[in-house]
Parts: structure tokens; sequence; C-alpha cells
């Protein structure tokens, strides 16, 4: 199954319910993480394409110094993506042929679902929704960053609008915490595990 919605959408807090319930949870953003350490070739190609100024004194890519790079101009940002987009998803499917025999339900996490084409990857698109200003304020909470780069990072990824198109379900996560549970546990008990 896929689990999508725009950034500070929640599908962190639904991926978490879903792990709690039995599910295999493949986190895309933590997979991104990976396949950009230092000297692998995702690390190598950023650091040729976009400098040694966006590298932490320990090697590591900043992602805050490359995300303020990239959100700022569409093909820097285009340019990343080509770069790390295949090996995210060839990292994906490895975990999901390792984890294929378990019988568990097996959930991709990830933002860039349907920009990725990995819709077709899945049974099922489930779509966590929220409204833009909850979305600004939440982004602005867990980022330290402006008004203005929030809306950037927003307006880089299709809309949940958009993305709600290609869903079979959708998560409403602009009410409490509780009432999200209970939208994950109804639509989870509905699937054929």
């Amino acid at each position: 199954m896929g689990l999508t919605g725009g950034i500070a959408s929640g599908k962190s807090s639904v991926s978490s319910i879903l792990r709690k319930l039995g599910a295999f949870v493949i986190d895309a953003d933590l997979v991104s993480r990976e396949i950009i350490e230092p000297e692998s070739e995702a690390w190598e190609e950023i650091v040729k394409y976009f400098g040694y100024g966006i590298l932490k004194e320990d090697g590591t890519i900043d992602r805050k110094a490359l995300g303020d790079i990239v959100f700022s101009a569409e093909e820097k940002l285009l340019l990343l993506n080509d770069i790390t987009h295949p090996k995210i998803i060839r990292r994906i499917e490895e975990m999901i042929r390792a984890e294929g025999g378990n019988n568990k339900t097996i959930i991709i996490d990830a933002a860039l679902l349907i920009e990725l084409g990995m819709q077709d990857m899945v049974d099922e698109v489930w779509v966590v929704h929220v409204d833009k200003k909850t979305q600004i304020e939440r982004l602005l909470r867990r980022e330290e960053i402006t008004k203005e780069q929030a809306l950037d990072r927003i307006y880089s990824q299709i809309s949940n609008e958009e993305k709600i198109k290609y869903a079979d379900k959708v998560i409403d996560n602009n009410g409490t915490f509780n009432e999200t549970i209970q939208q994950v546990i109804q639509l989870w008990e509905g699937l054929k595990h």
C-alpha cells in the first residue's frame, strides 16, 4: 500500500499508527537519507553538482543548506530529483523483496509517491489530507524556516487535491489525533491482510 500526502500533512503519524497495527512501513524519507550517506554514489553526484559548501564538518550533506538551494530554484530541484529518485525507488524495491515473504502488509510512506510514479507499485493509495493553513503552521513549528520557505516547499510537490485524484482512501488529518487514529483503524480493518 502507498501512503502519501503533502509535506507536514501528518504522514509520519499515520505510518506510526499503521506500524503499531502490524504493518511493515518503508519510510521513503529515511531511504532518501540512507542513499545520500557520505561516499555513496548519490552523495558524490550531489557534491559534484552542488559543491562542498553543502557539507557539514563530518562530511554529511546539510539537508537544510541543500533544501535552501533546491527549493528556491526549480531546475536545481529537478537535478537533485534526477540524482536521487531512481536510487530511492531501487532501494525501496529491494526492501519490498526482502520483506515480501513475511505476510505483513507493506506500506510505502512517501510524500512523493505520485511524483515518483510509485502508485503503480502498490495495490492501494491512501492520501493524508490537511488544509493549507494547518500545513503551513505545522511546517513552521517543525522547521526553522520562513513562511515563504514553507510555501516554496509545499509548492514543490503536487497539491493534496491532485494526490487525492490517485487515492483509494483519504484520511482527513485536520481534526484531533484521536480522530485520525480512528480513521486509520477503520481503514486498516477494511484491508485484506
